[in-house]
C-alpha cells in the first residue's frame, strides 16, 4: 500500500474500470483480451483444456474451454490464476555465475560453455557416470526426449532421473510388474461409467479437483475411499474405510481374501489371462477378515461389505494417487490393487480398470520418452532386441545404449554425499522443499563441484545454492504436448514471450548440445519442438504408447487424443489397455503376486508417539516456487499448519492455533500452528508439504522402495510440543 492510498488520495479507480469484452462480456478492464489462445493446464495430470486470453504482450485472463473432454469448461484455483506464474517477481531473467559476492549475469554462450566444460571435466576426472541429472514432470514431452537423448547419448551418463520418482515411480513399477508395462489401462470416463468406484489414498477433491466432476455425474455408483483422514473426498463417499497408516496391503490381501473364499472372483479370466492364482490363493489364507481387523483397524463386517460391493459390481474401478505411492511397499500396494482387478475381471472394459492418477502435467510424458527408467517407448535396457531397434532408429552404434538404467533420484543424491557424482543438473525441480530428510541432501548439495540449476524461477531454496542458474521459459510461453493421466496428449501453446533471456528448455538442450559437438548427429536438423515430436512419433510406432498415428493439428483440434494411437487411426472415443485380455508379458499373461503385509518402518514409540502423514492443499502446488507468488492463491493458505485430533491435544495440553514444534528421529519442524480437528485420527497427525518457511521434510525420513526407489513421505514416527519461541 503506498502513502497516496494510506493518505486517501487513492482510491484504486484505476483498478475497478469496468468494459464490455465480446467474450467474457461484463468485466474488469484488465482482462480484456485482443485474442485467445488455446491450451492444457501446466499444473497437475488431469490436463485441463483452457482459453488465455491475450493483450499485447501479455495474459490478461484465463478461462476454462468449453467442451473440453477433459474439463469441460472447469478449473481449479491454481489453473484459474495460472498466467500470473509468468510475471511473478523472481521469475529467472537471465544466466547467472557464481562469485565471491553472490551471482554475476553471463551471456548465454558464455553459460552453455561453463556448463559443458565443467560437467565434462568432471567426467574426464572421475568417469562418465560422475554427472548426475534430475530432471521433473513439467517440461513437455518434446524436451524430455530431447533431454534424453542428450544426457544418454551426449554425455553418455545413466545418472538420469527425474522427481517423477518421488511421486509416480511405484505405479510405474507396479503396473511392470502385473501387466508388463507402464501405461494407466482406464480413462476419466470410467468414472462416469463404473457402478462402484475405488478411491484409496487419493484425495481428489483437494489435489485433482476437477476429476469430482467425472466422479458427481455419475449417479449410479457406490463409492467406498480408504484413506487414514477423513478428506474432502472421504465426506463424498457412501462408505469411508479409515484404515491405519499403511496397512493398505492388508485391506486389499484381505478383500482378495473374501472374494475368493465367497465365490466373488471371475475364473474364467483369471485361467484364461493370468498366472500365480494358485499360490495366491493359498498365500491369502493368512488374511481372515479378523487378523484384518485388527491391522487396519477396519471392521470385519465392513471389510466383508466392501469385499462384496467390489467383487458383485459390473464394472468396478479402483484409483489411487500418492498414499498409495509414498510407501516403502509402494509397487508392492499397487500389485496387491492389481490383483483385485485381475481376479475380478475388471480390467480393460469400460468402468473398470485399476487407475493411478498421476501427479505432475506431464509425468506420464517422460515416463513414456524420457529415457530416464526406460529406453523411450517403453522399451528395456536390459533387453538386447530393444537396444539394437533403438541403435538403429537412431543411427548410432548399439553400444551407446546403455544395458541397464542408472540410478534413480534417491540413489544419486546418495551418490552426492558420497563424492561418487561430482557434478549435477537440476531441472524444474525445487528439491531443498520437495526431498526427505532435508539434513542429508544438504550435505549431498554441499559436496558437488558444480552444480548447475535450470527453472523459470530465481531465487528458490535450490538455485541459490547453484554455481550456474540458466532461466527458463515456462508455461504459456512455449510448445509441446503434455500427456495427461488417462493417457490423453494435450497441446501446450505459447502464447507470450519468455521475459529477459529466457529461454525454452528445449532450445537450451539443443545449445548444449551444439556446445558438446553432438547437435548434428543427435538432432541432425532440428530447430523447433515438432522435429522432436515427428522422430517421437517414428520411435512409438508399434509401442504400447503409439503415438505414430497423432499430429499437432489433430490434437488440438479434438482437446486432446488418447494413446494409442498407430498411424491410419481416425477415431477418438475412449481407449483402454488390455481390452483384449492379452498382457505386455512374452506368454500375453499378467501375474498375480503374494504381496506381504509390513509395518511402515519408523514406528512410533514412547519418545515419538504419533504418526505424520503428509499431503497437498487445493491452493498450491508443490514446492510453491509459482503459487507462493500468486497473490490470491498465497492469501488463502499463506502459512503451512499441523492437524491434529482433539483427544491428543487435550492429552498434550494444547490449544487451537498454538505454535507447536514437530520432532522426529532426523530433525524438527518449528513454530507451525495447530488445528485441532476430528477429520485426522488419534495418535495421527497431518502436515502439508508446500512450505519452505516450515518444512515439513526436515522430519521426513529417506527410506525407499527397494523396487521403485521413491520414498516413504507418508507415514513417520514423531512428537509434538508447544513452541517456546
Amino acid at each position: 500500500m503506498n502513502w497516496k492510498r494510506l493518505a486517501g488520495l487513492d482510491n484504486l479507480r484505476d483498478s475497478y474500470v469496468y468494459t464490455s469484452d465480446p467474450v467474457l462480456g461484463h468485466t474488469s478492464a484488465r482482462r480484456s483480451a485482443d485474442h485467445w489462445v488455446r491450451t492444457t493446464c501446466g499444473y497437475c495430470s488431469v490436463g485441463c483444456g483452457m482459453e488465455l486470453g491475450v493483450r499485447g504482450d501479455r495474459i490478461t485472463a484465463v478461462r476454462g474451454w468449453d467442451g473440453h473432454p477433459v474439463s469441460n469448461g472447469k478449473l481449479c484455483p491454481k489453473g484459474l490464476s495460472e498466467h500470473h506464474t509468468l510475471t511473478a517477481p523472481n521469475r529467472a531473467l537471465r544466466p547467472l555465475r557464481r562469485t565471491s559476492g553472490g551471482f554475476a549475469p553471463v551471456t548465454w554462450n558464455d553459460a552453455a560453455g561453463a556448463l559443458v566444460d565443467q560437467f565434462t571435466s568432471v567426467q574426464a576426472r572421475y568417469g562418465k557416470d560422475s554427472l548426475g541429472v534430475i530432471s521433473t514432470g513439467q517440461l513437455v514431452t518434446e524436451e524430455f526426449y530431447t533431454l534424453g537423448k542428450l544426457i544418454q547419448l551426449g554425455f553418455g551418463t545413466r545418472n538420469y532421473d527425474g522427481n517423477t520418482t518421488l511421486c509416480m515411480a511405484s505405479s510405474v513399477s507396479g503396473y511392470k510388474r502385473s501387466f508388463g508395462s507402464d501405461g494407466p489401462p482406464g480413462a476419466y470416463e470410467d468414472l462416469r461409467t463404473a457402478d462402484l468406484i475405488l478411491l484409496i489414498g487419493a484425495n481428489i477433491a483437494d489435489n485433482h479437483p476437477i476429476l469430482c466432476q467425472h466422479l458427481e455425474a455419475n449417479k449410479s455408483k457406490y463409492l467406498i475411499t480408504a484413506d487414514p483422514r477423513i478428506t474432502k473426498t472421504a465426506m463424498l463417499a457412501d462408505l469411508h474405510l479409515p484404515l491405519w497408516p499403511r496397512s493398505d496391503i492388508a485391506l486389499l490381501n484381505g478383500i482378495a481374501h473374501i472374494l475368493i473364499r465367497d465365490g466373488l472372483i471371475n475364473r474364467g479370466y483369471v485361467d484364461a489371462h493370468t498366472t500365480g492364482f494358485d499360490a495366491l490363493a493359498r498365500f491369502l489364507d493368512d488374511y481372515t477378515p479378523c487378523r484384518v481387523a485388527e491391522i487396519t483397524g477396519i471392521s470385519e463386517a465392513v471389510l466383508t461389505e466392501a469385499a462384496h460391493r467390489y467383487g458383485r459390481a459390473k464394472a468396478a474401478f479402483i484409483a489411487w494417487t500418492m498414499g498409495v505411492n509414498h510407501s516403502t511397499q509402494g509397487a508392492e500396494t499397487v500389485n496387491a490393487i492389481n490383483n483385485l482387478a485381475l481376479l475380478t475381471g475388471h480390467i480393460g472394459r469400460r468402468g473398470a480398470a485399476p487407475f493411478s492418477i498421476t501427479g505432475q502435467c506431464n509425468a506420464m510424458g517422460t515416463r513414456e520418452a524420457g529415457f530416464t527408467s526406460s529406453i523411450p517407448g517403453y522399451r528395456k535396457f536390459e533387453n538386447a532386441a530393444d537396444r539394437e531397434e533403438m541403435a538403429a532408429l537412431w543411427n548410432v552404434p548399439v553400444e551407446r545404449i546403455p544395458d541397464s538404467r542408472g540410478l534413480a533420484y534417491p540413489d544419486i543424491i546418495n551418490a552426492c554425499a558420497e563424492g561418487r557424482i561430482r557434478a549435477l543438473w537440476i531441472i524444474a525441480t525445487n528439491p531443498l522443499v520437495s526431498y526427505p530428510n532435508q539434513e542429508q541432501l544438504r550435505r549431498a548439495l554441499a559436496k558437488l563441484d558444480f552444480l548447475v540449476v535450470q527453472d523459470g524461477f530465481h531465487p528458490t531454496p535450490t538455485s541459490e545454492l547453484a554455481h550456474l542458474v540458466l532461466p527458463a521459459a515456462i508455461w504459456g510461453e512455449k510448445e509441446g504436448t503434455y500427456t495427461n493421466s488417462e493417457r490423453r496428449v494435450g497441446k501446450a501453446n505459447k502464447a507470450v514471450e519468455p521475459p529477459g533471456e529466457a529461454r525454452p528448455d528445449f532450445e537450451i538442450f539443443l545449445d548444449v548440445a551444439g556446445r558438446l559437438g553432438v547437435r548434428e548427429e543427435l538432432f541432425p536438423g532440428w530447430s523447433s519442438p515438432l522435429h522432436a515430436f515427428d522422430e517421437w512419433r517414428r520411435v512409438s510406432r508399434g509401442r504400447l504408447c503409439d503415438y505414430s498415428g497423432l499430429s499437432y493439428e489433430a490434437i488440438e483440434a479434438n482437446g486432446g487424443l488418447q494413446w494409442p494411437y498407430p498411424e491410419g487411426r481416425t477415431t477418438v472415443e475412449t481407449s483402454r489397455l488390455y481390452d483384449s485380455g492379452r498382457f505386455e508379458f512374452a506368454d500375453g499373461r499378467a501375474r498375480l503376486w503374494c504381496i506381504r503385509w509390513e509395518p511402515f518402518p519408523d514406528q512410533p514409540d514412547t519418545h515419538f508417539p504419533l504418526v505424520l502423514n503428509t499431503g497437498r492443499t487445493v491452493e498450491h502446488w508443490h514446492t510453491r516456487t509459482k503459487t507462493s507468488q500468486v497473490p490470491i492463491l498465497e492469501r488463502m493458505a499463506p502459512n503451512a499448519w499441523l492437524e491434529m485430533n482433539p483427544a491428543d491435544a487435550t492429552g498434550l495440553g494444547l490449544r487451537a492455533h498454538q505454535n507447536v514444534d514437530i520432532i522426529s528421529r532426523r530433525g524438527a519442524v518449528r513454530g507451525v500452528e495447530l488445528r485441532i480437528t476430528g477429520i485426522t485420527a488419534p495418535g495421527q497427525v497431518f502436515m502439508p508439504f508446500h512450505f519452505f518457511e516450515t518444512n515439513v521434510n526436515e522430519v521426513t525420513q529417506d527410506a525407499c522402495d527397494p523396487v521403485s526407489r521413491e520414498p516413504n513421505y507418508k507415514q513417520c514416527a514423531v512428537r509434538v510440543e508447544r513452541s517456546l519461541s
